[in-house]
């Protein structure tokens, strides 16, 4: 069953990876879906999977860290298809490592433009047209990082508590209207890009894949399904909520993982720790 039909969605950061997927499982449930990503050939490229697959979609390239850039995707939206009752907030930009010393103020705000108020901006320009259209969905991507922190990135560890924050006080604010507002948080996904990063390290993939219960990172259409559900009446009775998508990752007592991983990187010497590295 297409449990999305008459719903029109719009997905930021739609061309690859997390947005990519939930664009492609959108519109397998009949969501009409409006890709929106500042690379625009690659959003073409994703809306035409979905239309090979039966789906219909349209691309649209914009900045979302720009107002006029939030106002064109959300104008596009209704224009072509009607109406807007789903919203999935997945763009975040790039994040460089550093901490509060050595971030410096451009870097700080483009990811605050991108990862934080970029949702100000489509709760203010969509919340209006989702209430048109009797209620509706907004999903916030933010990450286990939203929850837990580490050292060395200090943007990314204030703007995904900050996605928290924001779709907790949408949901209070806007539930009277019908429109439910969750965010998602996701462990270690393997996106495209990170697949590549991956490939030339294989042992450390497998490192990785042992701080987590299931012994496995996850994957793009992982996250999406969640956010299908979410979406859906399914999820009627569920809002203000960070769903955590992340294979058992943030549940584990820390002094017993640090146990298990010394023991395999002492097995497996020749192990990447981090992707990043």
């Amino acid at each position: 069953m297409e449990r999305l039909a008459n719903h029109v969605a719009i997905v930021t950061g739609g061309a690859q990876g997390i947005g990519g997927a939930t664009a492609r499982r959108l519109a397998e449930e009949g969501a009409r879906v409006l890709v929106v990503d500042i690379d625009g050939d690659e959003a073409q490229r994703n809306v035409e999977r979905i239309r090979t697959a039966g789906g219909t979609a349209e691309a649209l390239q914009a900045d979302v860290g720009t107002l006029g850039g939030v106002e064109a995707m959300v104008q596009h939206a209704v224009e072509r298809f009607g109406k807007l009752t789903i919203v999935v907030n997945n763009a975040y930009g790039s994040f460089e490592r550093g901490d509060a010393e050595s971030v410096t103020e451009e870097t700080w705000d483009r990811a605050m433009d991108v990862g934080v108020k970029s949702m100000f901006r489509v709760a203010k320009l969509a919340v209006p047209h989702l209430r048109a259209a009797g209620g509706g969905a907004m999903v916030n991507i933010s990450s286990v990082h939203g929850l837990l922190v580490s050292p060395g990135w200090f943007v990314y560890e204030v703007v995904k508590p900050a996605v928290i924050g924001l779709s907790r006080q949408l949901a209070v604010e806007y539930g009277p209207d019908g429109i439910r507002v969750n965010a998602i948080c996701p462990g270690h996904i393997v996106t495209e890009r990170i697949a590549q990063r991956w490939q030339a390290h294989p042992d450390g993939l497998r490192f990785f894949e042992q701080q987590y219960p299931l012994r496995r990172t996850g994957t793009p259409v992982e996250v999406a399904n969640a956010v299908v559900f979410l979406c859906s009446d399914e999820a009627s009775f569920i809002t203000g909520q960070a769903l955590v998508v992340d294979g058992g990752l943030s549940i584990q007592l820390q002094e017993d993982l640090t146990v298990r991983l010394g023991r395999y990187a002492r097995e497996h010497p020749d192990t990447l720790f981090s992707p990043t590295d």
